[in-house]
């Protein structure tokens, strides 16, 4: 009787045994560039994992390279690339790029998320009224857990409708949208500004809703702290792929370890180093925008639950094959629950960096809008629509790609209707990329079978 655990080829004849503790099983199990011992072994791999369709966030990295070189060829003066415009440039796109990461929770589930708009609106204009001298005056910690709060139990609401009663996320999600929207202009009408809550005023906690995005750090604290997250970030690959490899366990080749430290110190010292330049025309006005450490620790946070906790693991699971998933004993429906309570969650801190980009809140909030461009964001980045596949950073790689467009189409002073013909087709390109990247893994494995 044959051994079950031996493969046979087409043509009958046994093959090798890939159950025995050899390199060969390993290698026949790993992708190549899991088990590379060397960068040039890392580096062939990974071009063959290009080739084979997997082309991770190659192409969006691309598109926003010619996005950039295009529009500071094309733009007045060529100022797209000044220092001024640059910082601008993320200030536009940051309310998309946490958007987009809140929307990749429902995403990785192959699930969406139409409310988050409105529902981070409520949040905002919560916090906004709370915090006003002339009515209730609440210190800001308080005022933003509260707005933080309303978020997670409305998400907590549709999650639990979702999958307690298996009713489809775009009508539950849908429905949350014009609720949270009728919910929105009621909170708005609270108080004596005539559903125009603003940030203006001589108190500490309006100021610090208003320095969001416009506060800046000391250029020398800027770069302190710069330091502090490259030695931070750069101590943790370089002892965690250490360990691994000590310990026996498939981790990256050293010199691969010592590239990633060096890209992410290229970055900081690129980063800290433009917003430290003046950037002022009637005033001195440089350092980095609180905005960014902002969205640098939403993504740190997000990115660390999603890649490296058994939550994570559970919701990657999920999105890939939700039955299996169950047979593996995984609680899907506080799995799945969570994650729209975490979508919610973002999408307040999304618009309370928003109330602060427009110094208050009105009914002028174009929610459904931001909540188009956040799920286009997502894709754009590498999120699969299809459930399974998506990171934080894809969000905030494919927010920087629509705010990069938005920003050079608004220097050649073009309409709003190029901008979002523009923006679909990028986004169509997405998705077919998308698509044949999963066309072309599935062929791949199955030759490799």
């Amino acid at each position: 009787m044959a051994d079950p655990l031996k493969t046979a080829d087409i043509t009958g004849n046994a093959a090798a045994d890939l159950t025995a503790a050899a390199p060969e099983a390993a290698v026949a199990e790993l992708p190549p560039e899991v088990v590379a011992q060397s960068l040039g072994e890392y580096v062939r791999a990974y071009v063959a994992r290009i080739r084979a369709g997997e082309s991770g966030v190659l192409p969006v990295v691309m598109a926003m390279v010619a996005i950039v070189v295009v529009f500071q060829v094309i733009s007045p003066n060529n100022v797209y690339l000044s220092p001024g415009n640059l910082v601008n440039l993320f200030q536009q796109s940051a309310v998309i790029m946490v958007l987009a990461m809140a929307e990749a929770f429902a995403l990785v589930l192959g699930e969406i998320d139409l409310s988050i708009g409105f529902v981070g609106a409520c949040g905002a204009a919560i916090t906004v009224q709370l915090i006003q001298p002339a009515t209730t005056n609440w210190p800001w910690p308080l005022a933003v857990v509260a707005g933080l709060l309303f978020c997670l139990v409305f998400g907590a609401i549709q999650g639990t409708l979702i999958t307690r009663l298996h009713l489809p996320s775009f009508i539950v999600t849908l429905a949350g949208y014009l609720v949270a929207n009728g919910l929105f202009l009621k909170i708005l009408l609270f108080g004596p500004f005539s559903g125009y809550p603003n940030l203006i005023g001589q108190t500490d906690n309006l100021h610090f809703i208003y320095n969001l995005m416009w506060g800046t750090i000391d250029p020398v604290v800027s770069w302190i702290g710069a330091g502090v997250v490259v030695a931070a970030l750069g101590g943790f690959i370089w002892f965690s792929d250490s360990r691994r490899r000590t310990s026996g366990l498939v981790a990256p080749p050293a010199s691969l370890s010592l590239i990633k430290i060096g890209l992410i110190a290229v970055v900081a010292i690129v980063v800290v180093g433009i917003c430290n330049l003046n950037r002022g025309v009637l005033i001195v006005q440089e350092g980095v925008p609180w905005v960014i450490p902002i969205v640098i620790a939403v993504l740190a946070a997000w990115t660390i639950l999603l890649g490296r906790t058994k939550y994570g693991r559970y919701l990657y699971a999920i999105g890939g094959n939700p039955e299996a998933a169950r047979r593996a004993g995984i609680n899907l429906s506080v799995v799945r629950t969570t994650a729209f309570m975490l979508c919610s969650f973002t999408a307040g801190i999304a618009l309370l960096l928003y109330a602060s980009y427009l110094n208050g809140m009105s009914n002028n909030v174009q929610a459904g809008y931001y909540v188009l461009y956040a799920v286009a964001a997502a894709v754009i980045g590498g999120t699969s629509l299809m459930g399974g596949r998506g990171k934080p950073l894809h969000g905030v790689l494919g927010g920087l790609v629509i705010g990069a467009i938005y920003n050079g189409m608004y220097l050649l002073a073009l309409s709003f209707e190029w901008q979002y013909i523009v923006t679909g087709l990028v986004l169509l390109a997405a998705i077919i990329i998308d698509a044949v990247s999963r066309r072309g893994s599935t062929s791949g494995s199955v030759s490799r079978v």
